[in-house]
């Protein structure tokens, strides 16, 4: 049965404004199909679901850590681990991890005081020897950093230097059947997108052909707008399929996120800045303040380009959380909490990130912020980890992932 359906017939049937569908759609709580002719589509049961919701007609929660009973005999390296965000999701789906490696003291602490059976190697990873290693999968969330071409093609030692020559070098070392890279979206356009491109270049030349797109976290069991850039590469010798993981057709309001969230230590706001922030509605930002207001909290970004719809910002009960950064009190990043006013608490960052309440944080509060900040949230990890168990499994389960069969491009952006 088709349950594609244009935007007038969608707010007819759900009884909505068009405008309301539009305003789902852009805040990433739907998502929009294309037609054979480019008509914007979307599914009535989707839109049905979220309309329950938001009028307060559903009652379950969807939010839960995800985790798979059944472990596997495929082993990983993680590199650049952080906190742990991709090795809890990549255990929780069944694979073993044979070496964490990771520079920040703070994160290391918090490895293994969680999970005192890893093998974390704490310190400078140039100084990691990988030579006699053997891993299914060697995965690294690298920094994106600029190359530098002097008018000659990109190689494998031209990158030394560079936080991705190491995940290369990891690479060369250990041969793994499949290498994983992690970044931002922004990495699509970095410098042009010669520096993605000059990646891609590299893990051809160690033996791999590449693949990659960028998920959302939000349809992905993630209360969290998130959006990452996958990098696949799939060892040559290897009849391995690509397979990245299938968007979900419901997310996960910050509501159910943050029901019976444990209490926990966080940041305040100054006595100015809370008075700002109380007058700023679920959802609302500093657009929302009487013009004297904005002004004055504004300065001279009053006056400039831009939204800036970070910027004194309430988030709301009823969507996913905007992505967290490094700290919850950033002026141009405010992440206060949907009714008290003040900023998100750590376990709070925690929930949202999708980190099981049993996982404790080293370190300072602001280093706390930041571990969390900077992860993959683990049930992306969690898919992503399932999509790798599939690959060198060979069964894919249709209903969860997409496979790649076409070789000649490098990249979807984004599936819809």
């Amino acid at each position: 049965m088709n349950t594609l359906c244009t935007v007038s017939e969608a707010a007819t049937q759900v009884g909505v404004s068009a405008d309301t569908i539009r305003r789902w759609d852009k805040k990433g709580l739907i998502k929009v199909r294309r037609s054979d002719l480019n008509y914007r589509l979307f599914d009535i049961n989707e839109i049905k679901r979220l309309h329950g919701k938001v009028a307060g007609n559903h009652s379950s929660n969807n939010y839960k850590i995800l985790k798979s009973q059944k472990k596997t005999k495929y082993t990983t390296i993680e590199l650049f681990a952080g906190a742990g965000g991709t090795a809890i999701g990549f255990e929780n789906a069944g694979l073993n991890h044979i070496l964490l490696n990771e520079w920040d003291k703070n994160a290391v602490e918090t490895l293994k005081k969680n999970k005192p059976h890893w093998n974390v190697i704490g310190g400078d990873i140039a100084k990691v020897n990988f030579r006699g290693l053997k891993a299914d999968i060697v995965q690294g969330g690298f920094p994106c950093q600029t190359f530098s071409y002097a008018g000659k093609k990109m190689g494998f030692e031209d990158a030394r230097g560079t936080m991705f020559f190491e995940f290369a070098r990891c690479v060369k070392e250990v041969k793994p059947k499949i290498a994983l890279g992690e970044n931002v979206r922004g990495l699509l356009k970095h410098d042009n997108g010669r520096t993605l491109a000059s990646m891609v270049e590299i893990m051809e030349g160690l033996g791999y052909r590449v693949q990659y797109r960028v998920v959302r976290s939000q349809y992905l069991d993630v209360p969290q707008k998130r959006e990452r850039l996958i990098i696949l590469a799939v060892r040559n010798d290897l009849k391995i399929p690509f397979i990245f993981p299938k968007e979900k057709d419901y997310t996960i309001s910050l509501k159910e996120a943050l029901k019976d969230c444990p209490k926990s230590v966080g940041q305040e706001y100054p006595e100015k800045k809370k008075k700002i922030l109380e007058l700023i509605s679920p959802g609302g930002y500093w657009r929302d303040l009487p013009e004297r207001l904005q002004k004055e909290y504004m300065g001279a970004s009053f006056y400039m380009g831009g939204g800036k719809t970070g910027m004194a910002r309430r988030l709301s009960w009823d969507e996913p959380s905007l992505t967290l950064t490094c700290s919850p009190a950033q002026k141009q990043t405010e992440r206060c909490h949907p009714r008290e006013t003040r900023p998100l608490t750590v376990r709070e960052y925690a929930r949202i990130q999708t980190f099981p309440d049993s996982w404790k944080f080293s370190g300072s509060i602001a280093s706390q912020y930041k571990q969390i900040g900077n992860a993959v949230p683990c049930n992306l990890g969690y898919h992503i980890g399932k999509c790798l168990i599939a690959m060198l499994d060979g069964k894919i389960d249709s209903k969860t992932m997409d496979i790649i069969t076409s070789e000649k491009t490098h990249t979807q952006e984004t599936l819809f």
